[in-house]
């Protein structure tokens, strides 16, 4: 299992979690739904207490993960297999253009 921390202009708003079996879910923390109710990370998941599933990353996550050349620069860089797309958002994506940027949880970081 693996999980990144997914922050909206800095602010801790939920949590990413790719599961052993390949499922990949989304929630947003209590905390950020109590004091952000309108400020929803992407249109297809409106702040909520709902748990997002999917069986594939979901589009908005996806689409932060560079593309094109920088994409192989990315994936020679940081030895991960292309397809790895959780695992390149982890790696790519805690400074990404735009409010939302996504952090990998270690022993040091859990927010």
């Amino acid at each position: 299992m693996r999980q990144g921390i997914v922050k909206y202009n800095n602010i801790p708003a939920g949590i990413l979690t790719e599961e052993d079996s390949g499922e990949y879910q989304f929630m947003y923390y209590p905390d950020y739904i109590q004091s952000y109710p309108n400020q929803f990370i992407t249109f297809q998941m409106p702040v909520s207490t709902k748990v997002y599933k999917s069986k594939r990353l979901f589009p908005f996550f996806d689409g932060l993960i560079p593309e094109g050349w920088l994409l192989n620069i990315a994936a020679e860089s940081w030895k991960i297999n292309k397809n790895d797309r959780m695992g390149l958002l982890l790696a790519c994506c805690q400074n990404a253009i735009g409010a939302v940027s996504v952090h990998p949880i270690n022993f040091k970081e859990n927010e």
